[in-house]
């Protein structure tokens, strides 16, 4: 008992220095130590008469607490009791009651620990826990120890009163001691003191077990959630452990910012506690039937039978409709629902629009028309994208650029800018005789065709018929690229037909190399993210087989894990590794070829945001003795880890990038013994480089800090560094043109290393993919000029031109979808495979394996918000657009967007913005209004109208 009493006379010792100093002096005690200022009261200062009475009636309780004759205590301790609770409503200053019994605190103690156990002696612990707030300073968790003595002194049928009875401070109080409590009995601070120590400090071991201290935490949540204090309630049932308990706490007017703020902390949670929150979030939305929430944070964790649940959860015909939309946005495998369409069955109307949405069938229909309503719906050519006459060309230089290739450019640009909308001028559109495709040299040929399947993007049944005739072309190369095209044609929409699989299927053992790696990746593009096991027999022979070249086999393993993108698949998987030990221990040169890179990330998007379940094959990795290994390592680890900014991950990466490989010391004998030693292979830290961003992408905090790093890595990193960085900036802002980014992009854009300066100018594309950013533009512009005479700097430029206007402004390449909350397995499987490609520019892109640029094409998805009535037609309604803020946490109703623009749906949704309906005539079915949302007629609207009339 004798650190209370210490503390008293040195607060009172020091009181007493300050009172000799002139006024002047005296520090302004106001806001900071208030408890200290008012214990002193009474004692320099004279109180009122009501302060005075209160104070004289206070310690005549405390008297009797002291006497001798138990039949006092409980009408004193009950007098006490009544008059702590009524002072502590005020929020505004210290209560009284408290002020004036701190001084007897000490005394209290020690006379408590004489009386014996019964509820009288609960009682006065009860209101011991209430004084130690003012003691909390002094000594640790006081006033949780005294609320649990008091527990434990009463009997089992009498519960001690709820902990909000004494205020909200109190609660917030004992809150955040059961935080310190647990931690500290889960670190066994307790139990590693010295025992000297344990016997000065008898008060340090508390009373009761743990779960005492989560039974209590549950009834403070309780507390905070109807004091709308949602975050603190879900702060302190995770400090314990037990955020699943939060479920059977919420009601219907809290779940809902409950939910919200566990959203929000998932980007801030290590594993496993952010899936924990997850499904935590996902039960309370079932539990309140809000299935598009629901179903939402299903696809995010990326359960099959969380997906399964939650689509066949809703009655409501309308709102099935409107989670058939959201898994088609999402490319979930169909085959997870399994849903049995028999033909009477797909002949009913509902079935049959159930299957259009889930199949994307209506996609490009409604993108046409939406299309139309922007006014955008002509073709572009390509002069229209270049504005060459704005272009700063020096006068008197001829332009010294090869035709073909300048030819080969446009077919990009064309694919690009008119994707989608089926009528572009070069190809579609083109007069018998007069084809773009004869305009381009042997491999251009294959790019020109297969620009057709961008150019119908989405639009199965009038594609086929153009795409057929080329498909029996003599020309090998253009017979390719209609294979490609095909494939390409059926990105992220799904046929009866199955055109794709029946045409490509013959092609992939095919003796041509060009007809064979076409046909492999168009099934892969056709079947993104779907999981058809028919795609299995046909690539999986290819991976394993030593006759076939390293080219085909990783191309297949490529071609595999957009299929199976995401699922884990042990055949594909053990195949891939098999391989990579059987040529390791054969000392088979074909994994130094460029293309081992390809197989690594066919094995790593089997894992991708599956977090720890690629544990097993890095192991398997490390056992491998060859730089393509750690290149695989790294391409699963990041995989597993896209998006979740998990921050060891990031540091992980960040430490294969300081090695500084192949470096000599300058001295001779070190040159002549590395004239034989061949150079250490550091294609690795390009792809660690792109994982930092893969990691970070789509959580804001961690995006904008990595961009931090890549400045870092710039200045001191190695050249396979330093060109992998400007890529790494794209994945970071993709399709989000921001204005200090693209400064940045423009500097790297004229570094001396020229591969940089590419990649560099590629970046650009992909930050302002879709947004027709003038600025941007103008960038690009002034770019062809100053490499005019540098064909494949100017080739990048034309081809970034092409993106920053892809579909005329109303595509986007962004992978994050329904209020940037989801993740597209398929679209970062794609945009991978681009970047991929772009870590040796000038073996791929720039030579005859530009088709790669195609492999974008999965991350394609309209930038629209387009509201549909009960009959699935369009129906435009009012909305607002506006930039989306952060209302997580904020009182009331706070508005979600700023600076809005009031339009007609159709609308066109940048990156960083939200809509939201202007009235309340109709009701949403999707909680989030972008893509396609399906809207219901208010029925209290009109009534609500004619009472205002």
């Amino acid at each position: 008992m004798s650190k209370p009493q210490e503390f008293t006379i040195k607060v009172q010792s020091e009181d007493a220095k300050k009172k000799e100093k002139p006024e002047s002096d005296k520090p302004n005690f106001e806001g900071s130590s208030k408890l200290l200022k008012d214990s002193k009261e009474g004692e320099g200062e004279e109180l009122s008469e009501e302060d005075q009475q209160l104070k004289d009636q206070l310690e005549m309780l405390v008297e009797r607490l002291k006497e001798s004759n138990t039949e006092l205590h409980r009408p004193a301790l009950e007098t006490l009791r009544t008059l702590i609770r009524t002072s502590t409503s005020s929020m505004t200053s210290v209560p009284k009651p408290l002020k004036f019994l701190r001084s007897h605190y000490p005394d209290l103690q020690a006379l408590y620990e004489t009386w014996p156990q019964s509820e009288d002696k609960s009682l006065f612990a009860d209101i011991l826990s209430v004084l130690a707030m003012t003691y909390s300073d002094t000594q640790p968790r006081g006033t949780l120890r005294y609320r649990l003595l008091s527990a434990s002194l009463r009997p089992a049928d009498s519960p001690l009163a709820d902990p909000g009875t004494w205020g909200h401070e109190y609660v917030r109080h004992i809150a955040a001691e059961l935080g310190e409590e647990f931690t500290a009995r889960e670190e066994g601070e307790l139990e590693t003191k010295p025992d000297a120590e344990k016997e000065n400090q008898p008060q340090d071991k508390l009373p009761g077990t743990i779960d005492d201290l989560r039974n209590l935490a549950r009834q403070c949540a309780i507390f905070l959630l109807s004091h709308n204090a949602e975050p603190d309630a879900v702060d302190l049932l995770e400090e314990l452990e037990i955020i699943e308990d939060i479920t059977g706490l919420v009601d219907e007017n809290t779940y809902g910012r409950v939910c919200q703020y566990m959203l929000r902390c998932v980007d801030f949670l290590v594993p496993p506690d952010d899936v924990h929150f997850l499904r935590t979030a996902h039960a309370i939305y079932v539990k309140y039937s809000k299935f598009p929430d629901a179903l939402s944070l299903a696809i995010r964790l990326g359960d099959p039978d969380l997906i399964k649940e939650d689509f066949a959860a809703p009655a409501n015909p309308l709102m099935k409709r409107q989670l058939a939309f959201l898994i088609a946005r999402a490319q979930i495998p169909l085959e997870w629902l399994q849903i049995p369409l028999t033909e009477d069955e797909a002949e009913d109307s509902f079935e049959s629009d159930l299957q259009d949405c889930l199949f994307n069938a209506k996609l490009s229909e409604h993108f046409r028309d939406f299309g139309k309503e922007l006014g955008v719906e002509d073709a572009k050519s390509l002069e229209d994208v270049y504005k060459s006459h704005l272009e700063n060309t020096r006068p008197g230089i001829s332009a010294n650029i090869d035709s073909a290739r300048g030819n080969l450019a446009g077919t990009f640009v064309n694919a690009f800018v008119n994707a989608g909308f089926g009528n572009d001028k070069l190809m579609v559109m083109a007069e018998e005789g007069n084809s773009w495709i004869y305009k381009n040299k042997d491999h251009g040929m294959m790019s020109a065709a297969a620009s057709l399947g961008v150019s119908l993007l989405w639009d199965v049944d009038v594609g086929i018929s153009h795409i057929d005739k080329y498909t029996y072309s003599a020309e090998e190369h253009i017979k390719a690229g209609a294979l490609l095209a095909t494939g390409l044609l059926n990105t992220g929409v799904r046929t009866e037909a199955d055109y794709a699989l029946n045409l490509l299927s013959e092609y992939t053992s095919n003796p041509s190399v060009s007809l064979k790696t076409s046909s492999i990746m168009g099934l892969g593009l056709a079947y993104v993210g779907t999981h058809r096991q028919e795609i299995l027999p046909l690539l999986l022979p290819h991976i394993a087989d030593d006759a076939v070249s390293m080219e085909i086999a990783s191309l297949s393993a490529l071609a595999l894990g957009f299929v199976f993108v995401g699922s884990q698949h042990g055949e594909i998987s053990e195949t891939i590794l098999q391989t990579l030990m059987e040529k390791f221990e054969r000392e088979d040169k074909s994994l130094d070829e460029k293309w081992a890179r390809f197989m690594a990330l066919g094995l790593g998007l089997l894992y991708l945001g599956l977090q720890d379940a690629s544990d097993a094959t890095l192991e398997t990795l490390k056992a491998i003795d060859h730089p393509i290994a750690k290149t695989a390592q790294i391409l699963v680890e990041a995989c597993s880890f896209a998006g979740t900014g998990n921050v060891l991950k990031i540091q992980s990466m960040l430490h294969q990038c300081d090695e500084h490989i192949g470096v000599s010391t300058g001295k001779k004998d070190d040159k002549e013994e590395k004239k034989d030693e061949p150079k250490k292979d550091d294609t690795f830290q390009a792809f660690a480089v792109l994982a930092i961003s893969l990691i970070a992408i789509g959580e804001d905090i961690g995006a904008e800090m990595s961009l931090r790093q890549f400045n870092h890595l710039m200045h001191y990193g190695e050249p396979v560094i330093r060109k992998a960085v400007p890529l790494a900036i794209g994945l970071v802002s993709i399709s989000n043109p921001q204005l200090p980014i693209l400064d940045t992009l423009s500097k790297y854009s004229h570094d001396n290393d020229l591969s940089v300066a590419i990649n560099a100018i590629f970046a650009m594309g992909l930050v302002g993919a879709g947004t027709n950013n003038a600025r941007l533009a103008q960038m690009l512009r002034q770019l062809a000029g100053y490499y005019q005479k540098e064909p494949d700097s100017l080739f990048m430029v034309r081809i970034a031109q092409g993106m920053v206007h892809m579909g005329k402004g109303t595509l986007g390449l962004n992978p994050f979808f329904c209020d940037r909350n989801i993740m597209s397995r398929p679209a970062v499987a794609g945009l991978l495979a681009t970047l991929t490609a772009f870590t040796d520019t000038k073996s791929f892109i720039l030579d005859k394996y530009h088709w790669m640029l195609y492999f974008l094409t999965p991350a394609m998805y309209p930038r629209f918000f387009i509201t549909l009535d009960e009959n699935l037609k369009n129906k435009p309604v009012t909305v607002r657009v506006g930039q989306a803020i952060d209302v997580v946490g904020q009182a009331g109703k706070p508005r979600t967007i700023s600076g809005f623009q009031t339009h007609q749906s159709p609308v066109r949704l940048g990156t960083t913005e939200r809509a939201e309906l202007a009235t309340e005539e109709f009701i949403p079915f999707s909680h989030v209004l972008e893509g396609f949302v399906i809207l219901q007629k208010n029925a209290g609207w009109e009534t609500e109208d004619k009472m205002e009339l």
